[in-house]
This record gives C-alpha cells, structure tokens and sequence, in this order.
C-alpha cells in the first residue's frame, strides 16, 4: 500500500512540478483539512505499534473515513488522487481483528503486523502529500522521489512524494469515479 500511495505521490508532484495541476483554494483547503484527519486518525509509528490490533484496524478505517467524506466534496484532480488513495488503501476494508470461523467471517482476514505497519506509513505518506498538495509546490528535492525512505512518522523524504491530483488530463472537472 505504502508503494501505491508514493506512486500516486510521485505523479502527482509531477503534474504539480510541470503545472498540469494547479490547485485552487477549495483544494487547498480540503487538502488540509484532510492531511489534518489523516494525522488524527493514525499517529506515529511508535504509538500505533503499541496498540491493539483492533485498534489499529480502527484507526486506519478512520483514515479511510477521513478520505471518502474528503472525495465526496471535491471534483477534479484533487478526487481523482483521493479515489485512488482509497483504492490503494481498500484491501483494509476486508482486514478484521475478532476470531472467526471460514464461514462466519464474510471473507474477512487477519492483517499480519506488516500489513498494518504498511498502511500505517501508506496514511502518514498521504498525509504528507496532502500537505504539500495544499501549498501547490513540488520540487524532486522536497519531494524525495525516488529515494525510498521514510521516517514512519509522515515526515520522512519519501513521504514527501506527493501532492494531489493524478488525473492526465491536468484540467478541473468533475470527476468520473
């Protein structure tokens, strides 16, 4: 998940690096305040590592909260790059903390600590994306591309990748998802 997310970051810093994508204030705003939940729902790695599963699995579906109310205020390059944030961050959707049996369980399956320590950095990556996004600069340097480190804690080089927006066409619009 962590590699999807740099991936949508790194097409996004370069709409944003070759103005393909310049955003508006809305998405500016929106991008705030949606890097801010993101940062409330899933904390530091050290933090979210201590806790529960359960609770783990309920931080992050926060998170996934947090970006589908996002997607449903804005259109354009900006819901484009929250779609598939929440595409690349769905497989926590079928994740679950409780026993089950095969047949009770609709399909559900326990995250391995690396799955959730995945999505974790996946979410502080976005939320670092956002950020950036919401200032509608990008730069290689700032942005850390290519790089492939991460402090675990959103602030980290590569969690810098990003911004919003992965649309090709690079104009405002309605999205289609």
């Amino acid at each position: 998940m962590s590699a999807q997310i740099a991936d949508l970051g790194a097409e996004a810093e370069r709409q944003l690096r070759q103005h393909l994508w310049d955003p508006t204030e809305e998405d500016a705003a929106l991008a705030r305040k949606t890097a801010s939940g993101l940062a409330e729902a899933v904390g530091e790695a050290a933090a979210q590592e201590r806790l529960p599963v359960i609770e783990r699995l309920e931080h992050l579906r926060e998170a996934l909260a947090v970006l589908a109310i996002a997607l449903a205020r804005i259109h354009g390059p900006l819901a484009w790059y929250l779609a598939q944030s929440c595409t690349a961050l769905s497989p926590v959707l079928r994740w679950r903390a409780l026993p089950a049996d095969g047949q009770s369980s609709f399909g559900t399956v326990v995250p391995s600590p690396s799955d959730l320590t995945d999505a974790e950095q996946a979410v502080r990556r976005l939320h670092t994306a956002l950020t950036r996004a919401a200032t509608g600069t990008a730069t290689d340097a700032d942005a850390g591309i290519g790089t492939g480190t991460d402090t675990g804690t959103g602030t980290g080089t590569a969690a810098k990748s990003g911004a919003a927006g992965t649309g090709t066409d690079g104009h405002e619009g309605r999205s289609d998802t």
